[in-house]
């Protein structure tokens, strides 16, 4: 969001020395220059992570600022400090967005539920920004209404898709004094200076090479514009205003915040000089997050600020290279989305790969995720409706099962403690499902014990983990209001269904059996007369699937199942 090209000339020698070179590209039919590194300017000592002292979780996790995995140590027994850069709400929230929110909202709910860890979470709502600025004019509403539009619409889309709120949500206008007294600490470490625009510019140069620590900045590094910068590295903290722009009054003049600036000044205002977790999109990590570290460092005056940075992988639509985003015009708003899937749907789309891996939006992959959880609830529905009798199976090898569930639960913590990971959580979830579903055949006639119990064991373990994802088995809100009413009038239709149909199955006599084996000899069909009774039945059945009511026949008994309209069913 900066600007202007930096104080020094470009011929220079001391520039031209300094192992910087000068690319000039025209974008938009505007010509730019960057700066390009032609080694990589920061050392790798300066860089180092310094592991946290504290209590280890068990958990694994990757962290940018290290590239590869760490144990996550946090200063606090079981309590993790967490900070997340939430939208700037300038227009519709969309996938991309949901995306990363729900990828977080599912290590959270993972880091509380397995490994017990008390998150403090705070996310910051950007409501003054260009982009924020440049929508209110188009529409010519003030910003201010334009940002709680926006802001109230993202929070309904959050709880749309089951994402846990934050502990408390902090506006960027709520914060000026805050902020701009962090300026001034900034400035009076030394570490930011005021130019006669009146705009003040954090100093990259004052913290040598330490400027760097999460990305290599062996690239591009800035880009020259703004003609009162130093060096093409810094980047605004205030932003003197211009006309009919809000602004706020500062010791430098009216203005308005930076972008960077408000999120360093939020998380310290609430955690102070140490940060255990912060997350966000791979796109934040430069230059937002960067220059959010080497902000908050120079105000506290510490080595490390940030422990651990947490970055999810970018959403795109299948075939595209490019990220899903309003700037391509290339997005679907989670408003459109959930009417033609869940909240469980996504979530299970978001589960099927790592939340730091990129993932693709197709057709397909999204009939993955329907698929998947149309098992899981399958299973959940047929193990129920055995415990109940009214699902009829061979003995079971109940011990198996048992040494099955156990196994899985072992391996899925395991998993999960290995950088949260979903995928194979859920691949011996399915597995379990596998192995239940091999023991769950229908059978006419049943001889040996049953096995209620470890059903029980296995249906409540896939509905408890399931649940830490967010995925609620249970939900009736996504089966169209399914009301209790409605339930009791399914059952009651279900029930006289079942009378009629046993009804026109009945034969006068029983068929012979053979003395041997105890099987019949022959099978005898039902009476002529009742044979429309059983078409009737059938036709039913086929009927109320569409509607989103599932009839299953087992045998002379039935089950039945009320889902999302037009869902298909797995048996």
């Amino acid at each position: 969001q900066d600007t202007g090209p930096p104080g020094p000339s470009l011929g220079t020698p001391g520039l031209l020395n300094s192992g910087l070179r000068i690319r000039h590209s025209i974008h938009n039919g505007v010509i730019k220059t960057s700066l390009l590194s032609s080694h990589n300017i920061c050392s790798r000592a300066e860089r180092k992570w310094i592991k946290p002292a504290g209590f280890d979780t068990g958990v694994k996790t990757y962290n940018s600022l290290t590239k590869q995995k760490e144990p996550l140590v946090l200063a606090q027994e079981r309590i993790a400090t967490w900070y997340s850069c939430g939208p700037t709400v300038y227009d519709h929230a969309h996938l991309g967005h949901a995306c990363s929110y729900v990828r977080f909202d599912i290590l959270q709910r993972i880091l509380s539920r397995i490994f017990e860890i008390n998150v403090i979470h705070v996310m910051v709502i950007t409501d003054i920004d260009d982009k924020i600025i440049q929508r209110s004019l188009e529409q010519n509403i003030s910003p201010t209404v334009l940002a709680r539009m926006h802001e109230e619409e993202f929070k309904r889309d959050m709880q749309a898709l089951r994402v846990l709120p934050p502990a408390v949500y902090m506006r960027v206008t709520d914060n000026i004094p805050q902020i701009v007294a962090f300026i001034k600490r900034i400035i009076g470490n030394g570490h930011a200076y005021v130019t006669s625009q009146g705009n003040v510019y954090f100093d990259t140069q004052s913290i040598g090479n330490r400027y760097g620590k999460l990305v290599n900045l062996g690239g591009i590094v800035g880009e020259l514009g703004a003609q009162d910068k130093r060096d093409p590295r810094d980047f605004a903290l205030w932003k003197a205003s211009k006309p009919h722009e809000p602004h706020w009054e500062s010791p430098w003049g009216q203005g308005r915040p930076g972008w960077h600036i408000e999120c360093s000044t939020i998380a310290s205002s609430v955690f102070g000089s140490q940060l255990d977790i912060h997350s966000g999109g791979i796109d934040l990590a430069f230059p937002h997050h960067e220059n959010e570290i080497a902000q908050s460092e120079a105000y506290h005056q510490c080595e490390q600020w940030g422990n651990y940075f947490l970055h999810s992988g970018h959403l795109h639509l299948k075939g595209s290279v490019e990220k899903m985003s309003k700037s391509l015009k290339n997005y679907v708003t989670i408003k459109d989305f959930l009417k033609s899937f869940t909240a469980n749907e996504f979530r299970l789309f978001c589960l099927l790969t790592r939340y730091r891996s990129a993932i693709d939006y197709s057709d397909a992959s999204m009939n993955e995720a329907q698929s998947t959880l149309s098992t899981i609830s399958a299973f959940c529905h047929n193990a129920q409706a055995y415990m109940q009798g009214h699902l009829q199976c061979q003995p079971t090898e109940e011990g198996i099962l048992w040494e099955r569930l156990s196994a899985t639960q072992s391996s899925v913590r395991k998993a999960l403690a290995d950088d949260f990971d979903t995928p194979k959580t859920v691949d011996a979830i399915m597995s379990l499902i596998h192995h239940g579903n091999c023991q769950l055949q229908p059978a006419t006639k049943v001889d040996g014990p049953r096995s209620p119990a470890v059903f029980g064991a296995m249906l409540s373990y896939v509905r408890e983990i399931m649940g830490v994802f967010g995925v609620d088995l249970l939900d009736r809100k996504e089966v169209h209001d399914s009301s209790g009413v409605l339930n009791n009038v399914v059952e009651e239709l279900v029930h006289f269904r079942s009378k009629v149909r046993k009804f026109a199955l009945s034969v006068e006599d029983q068929a012979p059996q053979d003395p041997h084996t105890g099987s019949e000899i022959q099978k005898r069909h039902p009476q002529p007369d009742r044979v429309p009774l059983l078409k009737d039945c059938d036709s039913l059945r086929n009927n109320l699937a569409p509607l989103g009511v599932h009839i299953k026949d087992r045998g002379t008994n039935s089950t039945w199942e009320i889902t999302r309209r037009g869902e298909t069913r797995k048996d």
